[in-house]
């Protein structure tokens, strides 16, 4: 058997639970409501077709029940959507030409030491990143085809989602972002409904979604403690960056952290083996983050006796 089934059908499985639980809250709020005078298999039917609709099951950003439901209805009223269709397939095509120059790139270096790995870091991760866009696009490219194409906004990468992920100064921001849908449905799920420590819970929530392999556990845990460094230091950092020549520095400095602590997670959430994790804990590239971690300790310490 292909090794890529494995992966393929734990994708599926992700999708469907998302799409599970979404339906689930959809009926507990009272955004579906169930209409008992029906018959079970009518009642039924509609709630099957959406949860195993099969492009949905490959990929794409989370539908709900009621924009699934509009969309079946009215696909005969609409037209084709072969240009979105098309416009997508374009910027999957630069997407893979960039990737292949990137990898081509990275395949010609040797190994690297000290803090020389940080830049070689950095640049597989923006490897796997570009392979992130590109199959968000390939699955949004799907479900136009399909006629299930996702609103304005609501997909998981747009131009401007794309200007944000690579030029945001903000970890936080960067969150919010990355693959919109998915963390939309965390913040309903979890983070909403999490009365102590909710953004922790909901990273580890998303640890455990995925699979939870040593790299994922790691680095969805460092993820949570990064993005709440990034809500404190920045708020620490901006009040005291008044004029503009300070600022240009805060932000150029900060957006070359978020970079570099990016590729840090990236690069451990894809590690498959413990033995290849310890070896990323042990490099350099684990210099910022617990530079990062300790100003979080000091700014929660220097906090307390204003608090008390």
């Amino acid at each position: 058997p292909s090794p890529s089934r494995p992966a393929i059908a734990l994708s599926a499985v992700m999708l469907l639970t998302q799409k599970a639980t979404s339906l689930a809250l959809d009926i507990h709020e009272g955004l579906v409501p169930l209409q008992l005078g029906q018959g079970l298999l009518r009642r039924a039917l509609p709630l099957c077709s959406y949860l195993l609709f099969f492009p949905a099951l490959l990929g794409g950003p989370l539908c709900s029940f009621s924009r699934f439901r509009a969309q079946a209805e009215s696909l005969g009223a609409l037209p084709w959507p072969l240009r979105a269709a098309g416009q997508r397939c374009l910027c999957a095509l630069v997407l893979q030409g960039l990737r292949a120059g990137l990898a081509g790139g990275l395949a010609g270096r040797q190994g690297c030491a000290g803090l020389g790995c940080l830049p070689h870091v950095w640049a597989r991760a923006l490897l796997l990143r570009l392979a992130y866009y590109l199959h968000w696009v390939l699955d949004e490219a799907l479900l136009e085809v399909a006629g299930f194409g996702p609103e304005a906004g609501q997909g998981d990468l747009s131009i401007r989602d794309l200007w944000t992920l690579e030029t945001t100064h903000r970890l936080a921001v960067f969150t919010r972002t990355w693959n919109k849908s998915t963390s939309r449905w965390l913040r309903r799920l979890v983070f909403q409904r999490c009365p102590a420590q909710p953004l922790l819970a909901t990273f580890a929530f998303s640890a455990w979604w995925h699979g939870l392999r040593p790299g994922q556990v790691f680095g969805f845990l460092c993820w949570a403690v990064m993005v709440e460094a990034d809500y404190r230091i920045n708020a620490f950092l901006s009040a005291r960056a008044t004029s503009q020549g300070m600022k240009l520095l805060y932000r150029g400095t900060t957006w070359v952290f978020t970079q570099l602590i990016v590729a840090y997670i990236l690069v451990a959430v894809e590690t498959e083996s413990f033995s290849t994790l310890c070896l990323l804990w042990t490099s350099c590239n684990s210099i910022l983050p617990l530079a990062y971690g300790f100003a979080l300790l000091l700014l929660l310490f220097a906090k307390k006796p204003k608090q008390n």
